[in-house]
């Protein structure tokens, strides 16, 4: 196994400020509700799985795009401090995106505005491309647009860099532009739903279901989960995603990945926001039993 200090991850990306809003249930048609409270996190599916890869050990790189704003600049900032290499992040002109997650007791609803986040895309890419060329694994989502992933899953491929692709929001063309590059596939039974209606071609990807309070599926195999006090679900698929990354990248088998995964992502929805619950490389170990 390879010296987890040695482990290099880019996550190509979007970068969001999260508006939380707790409520007791989801509003009706028509109708108005009263919130329990509201709080600011840092945010962004790529952002959040490139602070997951650094907190648990590895050198993290983020591509992505945020605005000439104040959002976009603490956003970075947030990023520096958890030793995320931002040098590539590019500032748009438009402003930075913005995610309101709506936090109930049974689930978490969250409704995207991409703002800057649609500009980043195959020049985005093209400017990464030695760094992603030179990681151990490339992070790829849904929030950022299906050219720019393409090309920087290309650069991932040209370099031996392994893929692993969680295609959530699920967005056809990206789909069908990645998963022929993709190495594992991260999904839910509900994305699972929308790729097999898609039918993209998948080339040799293994694939790894999410179930949430069960754990997570591979081929046959049910991981089990750990027990979680759940606070805030937010950001908790993306733990999930930045620790399977590390651990595929330490190079252990696929379910001792996910087993690494489920941990992680059992310690993150016990804290508030997204950013600010991925949890450290002792915490895993930790609640692991020390495993490593």
């Amino acid at each position: 196994m390879r010296d987890t200090g040695a482990m290099k991850v880019v996550s190509f990306g979007s970068l969001n400020y999260d508006l939380s809003i707790w409520m007791d249930r989801l509003p009706g048609p028509d109708e108005t509700l009263r919130a329990q409270r509201m709080e600011a996190f840092s945010g962004g599916k790529g952002a959040n799985q490139a602070t997951a890869a650094a907190r648990l050990g590895a050198e993290a790189h983020m591509v992505g795009c945020v605005g000439d704003d104040d959002r976009g600049r603490w956003l970075l900032s947030v990023l520096n401090s958890s030793g995320v290499d931002t040098s590539l992040v590019r500032v748009s002109e438009e402003p930075t995106g913005t995610a309101v997650p709506l936090i109930t007791p049974a689930d978490v609803s969250i409704v995207i505005v991409a703002g800057a986040n649609a500009s980043t895309g195959a020049a985005d890419a093209d400017a990464a491309t030695e760094v992603i060329a030179a990681a151990d694994v490339l992070l790829l989502q849904g929030e950022v647009g299906a050219a720019g992933a393409r090309r920087a899953a290309q650069a991932a491929r040209s370099g031996g860099t392994a893929v692993v692709f969680n295609p959530a929001p699920v967005d056809p063309f990206l789909v069908e532009a990645v998963m022929p590059l993709t190495d594992v596939l991260v999904m839910n039974r509900a994305e699972q739903v929308q790729i097999d209606a898609i039918g993209p071609e998948t080339g040799q990807c293994d694939t790894v279901i999410t179930l949430g309070s069960r754990g997570a599926q591979v081929g046959e195999v049910v991981v089990p989960p750990y027990p979680a006090d759940v606070v805030d679900p937010t950001g908790a698929g993306d733990a999930f995603c930045g620790a399977l990354g590390i651990a595929l990248a330490e190079e252990r088998p696929l379910v001792e990945a996910v087993r690494f995964a489920n941990a992680a992502g059992a310690l993150a929805v016990a804290t508030p926001g997204a950013q600010p619950s991925m949890p450290t490389r002792a915490e895993v170990n930790a609640l692991l039993g020390g495993q490593h």
